[in-house]
This record gives structure tokens, sequence and C-alpha cells, in this order.
């Protein structure tokens, strides 16, 4: 027999759902029905206050004064509205409609009643006030008790899926209230909320909305074995993004699935629903305080100005055009020799920032000729110089390739930024160029003499601005996407030793932080931006595997392969003999570097350009060494027969080969 009631209360559950989700009330029946209750209990209150005998008073006169009534509280029902939301779903903000327009009516009634017994009015205006405040209570209770009990018919009766899963909600204040809300009323979410964590004393060890409050110290793996607690939804805005990182974490270790509500203003209709939660990304988890920006400096510099973007089409370089983007600039010149990725930044800006300038080009920064004929046609006054080869490993077994496009694209391009007379020219540099051990990392550094070198050369009136900084999150070829991709093939996820860190930061702040650097430097300088602490690899293997659902070498094993030729374990911003020097831009710092001879070192620099490809790699790598003297090379390939300098390299070279 109670697998049978059972049986009829699921039938009943798949056609009410059914039923609701195809109709609901139209808004004018609503209107009606609240319109024919306020007729009809004024009636009644009028019976009720003359202890039900019906012939103690004028019925005609209550039958005329009742036609009033309904005026008057229709009125206010249509001046607030309080007939058009979904019964089923009656929130208190429906509630307290019901109660203004009932309230602002029983106030105007009784205004019309001391009026007309103060100057006479006919008698249908003279309603006695016992009858209007019972009138008043009754068509309240109607109301509101009809509203509630078609939102709890509605919760009886609707499917709710089995299994749900039991959820915390971390924070209690208004934006917790909204989820919980929002979750109770959707009956058809699979979400079960078990407790709020809040780190409000005022509000601990209380009960909101009959779930209670406890302290975030309750985050336990103790606590959500007990309670059967898989995920936690963080419905706290106001927080520093450094705090919120923490909470992340801490949930993620402990093997929650953490889901986050978007930002206000991406409410759909400008409500939240619970589809809009989203899982949270390892972005998240490394999330710092806000870059602020000079944003008036750079404003005024780029006003009606013309920039060229190398390397457009890249991590770095894509998110430094959409940055860029946001000011009145006058034209916006684009260099990228990636087809695929040029096209598909085109139709973005086309899509998203139509009313930006754009000139896009399919060129090579090593091909001189094409690049003077660019600088020529556009005459940029901004340069931002983001083409290189990154890929360490790649590097290391192509270091010819290193030095033709890192070196000498940016050789080309200084030349061609002082022959044009561009006024200021932004290299993006890298953390691997200190004390660098890969190729990669040494033709970067060569890189940083280059601009170094021409700033300081007589007659040079370009400002070069050097910016260094670490990995960027998810930059093509980065460690995020390898790990994902792995994670989604089931494993294993690679990391090259356990001890393994790396700087990060994500692209829009790394590319923020360019566009401030470019505005402060003069000249010549080399700024380092403030990475934040450094992150073991592994722990980032750890957390993205969590993210994603399963157990650390459990469902998916992380296998250590070594290092690769080339590779630290760590990297540096700085060099031993290196200091910094601070800015108005806590995040921007000056780095103070020993000098050089800048001729001889754009000799040398020539030379291994002119040279190249009729040296072998260990004498390619030699005279790399001879440049870049901290250079020290962990490739066993190149470690045999290394020279720190050749006959050649002395030779006088002119400085702007045609």
């Amino acid at each position: 027999m109670k697998a049978l009631y059972s049986n009829l209360f699921d039938i009943l559950s798949l056609k009410s759902r059914a039923f609701f989700r195809k109709h609901s009330l139209p808004r004018w029946m609503v209107f009606t029905f609240d319109s024919g209750a306020a007729f009809l209990t004024f009636l009644f209150a009028y019976v009720l206050r003359f202890n039900f005998e019906v012939s103690a008073f004028n019925l005609e006169m209550a039958l005329t004064q009742s036609l009033l009534i309904v005026f008057v509280y229709g009125g206010f029902e249509l001046c607030f509205r309080s007939f058009a939301g979904l019964i089923r779903h009656t929130t208190i903000r429906d509630i307290f409609n019901v109660l203004i327009a009932t309230t602002s009516a029983l106030l105007v009634l009784m205004i019309i009643t001391f009026t007309s017994w103060v100057s006479a009015w006919r008698d249908v205006f003279n309603i006695p006030g016992s009858i209007l405040v019972i009138h008043y209570v009754t068509l309240n209770a109607i109301l509101l008790i009809s509203r509630i009990s078609v939102k709890m018919f509605y919760e009886m009766v609707s499917y709710r899926p089995a299994n749900r899963k039991n959820v915390l909600i971390y924070g209690a204040g208004a934006m917790g209230v909204v989820v919980k809300r929002v979750i109770s009323s959707d009956t058809e979410n699979d979400y079960n909320i078990v407790a709020f964590l809040d780190g409000d004393k005022k509000l601990q060890h209380k009960n909101l909305n009959g779930i209670p409050v406890f302290s975030p110290a309750k985050l336990t793996s103790e606590f959500l074995e007990k309670n059967h607690v898989k995920t936690m939804i963080f419905a706290i805005n106001d927080i520093e993004p450094s705090r919120k990182s923490d909470i992340y974490r801490d949930a993620v270790d402990l093997g929650l699935e953490v889901l986050q509500i978007p930002v206000v203003s991406d409410w759909l209709n400008g409500s939240f629903e619970v589809k809009q939660l989203k899982k949270i990304k390892v972005q998240d988890l490394l999330s710092r305080e806000p870059i602020q920006l000079n944003m008036k400096r750079i404003a005024d510099g780029l006003r009606d100005r013309t920039i060229l973007v190398t390397g457009a089409a890249g991590s770095i370089g894509s998110e430094l055009v959409r940055q860029l983007t946001r000011f009145n600039i006058g034209k916006l010149v684009l260099v990228d020799n990636a087809e695929t990725p040029m096209f598909h930044l085109e139709g973005e800006l086309l899509e998203h920032f139509a009313h930006a300038p754009v000139r896009t080009i399919l060129a090579d920064v090593t091909d001189q000729v094409r690049m003077d004929r660019i600088f020529r046609d556009h005459r940029p006054e901004f340069v931002f110089h983001a083409a290189a080869y990154k890929h360490v490993p790649l590097m290391e077994q192509n270091p010819y390739e290193a030095v033709r496009v890192n070196v000498g694209g940016t050789t080309i391009m200084t030349n061609l930024a002082v022959k044009y007379g561009v006024e200021k020219f932004v290299m993006i540099s890298t953390d691997k160029a200190v004390n660098p051990t890969n190729v990669m990392g040494a033709s970067k550094r060569t890189c940083e003499q280059i601009l170094r070198s021409r700033a300081n050369l007589d007659g040079n009136t370009t400002q070069f601005v050097i910016t260094r900084f670490g990995n960027v999150l998810g930059s093509n070829g980065s460690v995020i996407p390898i790990f994902r991709k792995q994670i989604e093939e089931g494993g294993p996820v690679t990391v090259t030793h356990p001890d393994i860190t790396r700087y990060f930061m994500t692209i829009p702040e790394a590319c923020q932080l360019v566009l401030e650097a470019g505005f402060m430097g003069s000249g010549g300088e080399i700024f380092v931006f403030d990475m934040g602490e450094p992150v073991k690899i592994v722990n980032l293997a750890r957390q993205m595997i969590k993210l994603s659902g399963y157990e650390p070498d459990k469902d998916i094993k992380i296998e250590y392969t070594g290092l690769r030729p080339g590779e630290k374990l760590y990297e540096e911003l700085l060099t031993d003999q290196e200091k910094t020097l601070p800015t108005y831009n806590a995040k921007v710092k000056i780095a103070e570097v020993a000098d050089f001879d800048h001729e001889i070192t754009l000799a040398k620099i020539v030379s291994l350009l002119q040279s190249a490809y009729r040296l072998s790699e260990k004498e390619l790598i030699a005279k790399l060494s001879a440049i870049v003297p901290e250079f020290t090379s962990t490739n066993k390939n190149y470690l045999s027969g290394l020279d720190k300098g050749t006959e050649e390299d002395s030779v006088e070279m002119e400085v702007y080969p045609d």
C-alpha cells in the first residue's frame, strides 16, 4: 500500500511539474481574483461588524461602498503591481508589494471617510473605521494565505531530483540569502543546503531562514564527511581577492567542488538563477589584489596616437590589444605572422571593439624590408614589442631560430624605431632572462641589452622601456592548458620535478602593468613586476585535478619526468647584482642593473646575427655567452667547447646594418 501511494505521488508530481511548466496564471486573472477578494471581504467585514445580522445595516449602501473599495484597492494594486509575480514562486518581495498596496488603500479610504464626515459628503463615502480595519486584516489574510498555499502546493508536488547534493553556502549576508532563496524556489535543482559559513560572529550559531550558520572554522574534513558535503557555493562579493583565493584553496584541498556566483551585472535580466553557478578556475586560486592603474596618465598618453603591436595574435599581444581598445587611440596597427590566430583576433575586434580603428597586418618582424614599409606607411608613435619565440625546450633544440627571431627581430624593430622617430618602444621580456640557463632566456637577455644600448646612444630620442615578468596563466603552451588536456585524457599529469616552482600572473594583470610601466619609463629602464609568491607546480597540478572532480594519485596520477634541457628549478626576477627602486605603483619596480659598453655589445650582437648560420650550434652558444656572460647553459649538448668570446667579436661592426 505504501508503494502504491508513493507511485501515485510520483505520478502527481510529474504531471504537476508538466502542468506548471506549460501554464501559469495570467496576470489579469490574479488581478481579478484580488479585486474579487477585496469586494467579498468588505461585505464580510460589514456582516462581522454587525454580528451577522444583515438587517442591521443598509445592504444597498454596503454594496455601493464595496465598489469604491474595489476601485481604491485595485488602483493601488496596479500601482505597486502586487499581482505581477508568479504565485508559485512567491517571495518576501511579493508579500511586501501586497502589504504596501493594501496599506496604502486603507490610508486613502480613511482620509476619504474623515473628509466625508467633516464635509458632510454623501453617506457612500462615510465608511465606518471599524469596518475598514476588519476588511484590511481579512483581505491581507486571504491574499497572503492564497499565495503561500499555491507556493506550498507547488513545492510539495513538484518533482525533486533524487540524491540531491548536500552543499554549504559560504557567506550568510545578502548575497548568501539570495542564493539560498533561489535554490529553495527552484525545485528542479539538485542542491540541498546543509549550512551557511560566515565569519560574522553575530550570525554564528543562529538559523537563517531555517539553515544553521557556522564559523568558517567548521570547514573540516570531519564536518564534511559527517554531513556528506561535496560542494561549496561561495556567495560573498565584497571580499579581498587574496582572502577569497585562500578560502578557495582551503576548500579545494578538502576535496570540495567550489561554485561561485557571477557579479550582479552579469545576472540574466537582473535576476540570479541556479544555472549561473560556475565552477571556479585555477586562476581563481591565484588571484591577488586588483591592480590600481594611473588611468588618466595612460589615457592622456595614448589619446589620438598611432600604436604598433608586434606579436599581436599571441597570448600577451592579443590581451594588450584588448586593453588598448579601451582608450581613445588614433590607430592600432597589429602585426603577426600567425594567420589563423590573426584571423580570430580580427573577428573578435570587429565583434566587440568595432569602434577601434584597427589595421591587421600579416608580417614577420625579422623581415626588415616589410617592417620598414609598415613603419613608413603608418608612422607609429608607440611600439609594444611582444613578438618572440618563448618555449624553452623548443628553443633549446632550435637555437638559430631563437637568435633569428628574438634577437634579430628586436634588432630590426629598434633600428626602425630610431629611424622613424618612435616616441616610446616597450618590449616584453621574461624572468628567464635573469641568470639564463637556456637559449630562450639568453636570447631575451640579449634583447634587453639591445634596448638598453639603443637608449644610451648619442642622438637617440626614442624611449626604450623593458618590462620583465614571469609566467602568465593560460597563455599558449603554458603549463595550465597542458595539465588541463592531460586531465581530460585521464592522465597522467606530468611534472618535471617535485620541487620546481614558478611565478604566475594572469594575462590581464601582466598587460595592465605593461601599460603602466610603459608610461613610467623615460628610457633604458627595466621594470620588474610584483609576481606574488612562487607556486609549486606539483601543488598546481593537484589543485587542477581536484577542480576537475578527481582525486590526485588515485583517479589521476602525477608523474615526474625530470628537468628538461635549460630548465631551472626556480625562476628569478633579478640577478644577484640587481636591486630595485620603487615607483608610485607598488606592483612595479625598477631594476638597478650593472652598466656595460653599449657600442661593443651592439657590435657583438650584429656579429652574431651576421654569422649565425655559418656557425655550429656550440659556436653559436659561445657567441651568445660572450654577449650574456651570466648565461650558463645546462644543456649537455652545449657544455663542452664553450668559449666566452672570439677574435671576431672584437672587430668593430656597423651598428645599424641595412
